[in-house]
């Protein structure tokens, strides 16, 4: 109904612009005001459900990550140390890496082995890279900043503020506007900086720059200047922003590796816009305890 009620307007428009051409379309929607009060109504109980049921799992949710990327690291340590071709046990799991061939000689793909003894096919390395990138959502949890403003933070977005009485140098984060239009700048604290310490030291290359990445700004749809984006990954040869979705698929994979599950026992479903509510909620209980 609203899509039909915005031809209405843009025939109300054209018709004002070229009232030769549309000024005999332009009448009146039959439709009338489309109102979202109802679907607002029950949206803030479900959001607050939603919270209630998952906040109290957050600390678990945070140590399985942890322990999900050292899983992972653990792997793919040892089928780098493995010789192509051979069986290698680790974390009490068998697997058989890949003989070296034509695509297994590529750098990114000698780390392919198959898990024993249903010879299942996994990319151990590929494996590493979504534990990490699920760990560090962190930067979620830790500022409550949207999914799509997490993705638009690069390297520039860091900042150092001395402070003009102490001296004191006080790191920053510089949040670029986007739904609200407004650019903030949060302070950065000690956990928050090992996070972005570890992504730069992640993403940054031999020559010890962040790599510049171009990425798609599916609300203005168009692409965006090429940036040291933080959130980026490599992919068939090229460095490439990960994608929402990519973020979301990586924390599924450490909820059901962990078996976090609700009081009904069925696996937590955790979207990145459920940190934000959970920062506001500690946000709130915070000042309300220290008021």
């Amino acid at each position: 109904m609203m899509s039909v009620r915005a031809f209405y307007l843009d025939l109300a428009q054209w018709a004002l612009e070229e009232p030769a051409r549309w000024g005999q379309h332009a009448v009146r929607c039959p439709f009338p005001p489309v109102s979202n009060k109802k679907r607002q109504k029950r949206q803030e109980p479900w959001s607050h459900q939603r919270t209630r049921e998952r906040h109290p799992h957050l600390p678990a949710l945070v140590r399985a990550a942890d322990q999900h990327l050292k899983d992972a690291r653990a792997r793919l340590g040892a089928i780098e140390a493995a010789p192509a071709g051979t069986e290698f046990t680790v974390l009490g799991e068998t697997y058989r890496k890949a003989r070296t061939s034509n695509w297994a000689a590529d750098p990114h793909r000698t780390t392919t082995a198959y898990l024993q003894p249903d010879g299942q096919r996994t990319d151990l390395k590929a494996a590493e890279n979504r534990a990490f990138w699920a760990w560090a959502t962190e930067v979620l949890r830790h500022t409550g900043i949207r999914i799509e403003e997490m993705l638009e933070l690069s390297h520039h977005s860091i900042l150092q503020y001395r402070l003009p009485t102490t001296g004191e140098v006080v790191p920053l984060l510089q949040i670029a506007p986007s739904k609200t239009d407004e650019e903030r700048v949060l302070l950065v604290t000690p956990e928050l900086a090992d996070v972005l310490s570890a992504i730069v030291c992640r993403i940054r290359g031999a020559n010890g720059v962040v790599p510049l990445v171009v990425s798609y700004d599916a609300a203005e749809r168009g692409w965006n200047p090429p940036m040291p984006l933080l959130f980026q990954w490599w992919v068939n040869g090229e460095d490439h922003i990960l994608s929402a979705n990519t973020i979301r698929k990586a924390l599924n994979e450490v909820i059901e590796a962990a078996q976090l599950t609700d009081a009904a026992g069925e696996l937590l479903d955790y979207q990145p816009h459920d940190f934000r509510r959970m920062f506001i909620t500690d946000a709130i209980t915070d000042f309300g305890s220290s008021g």
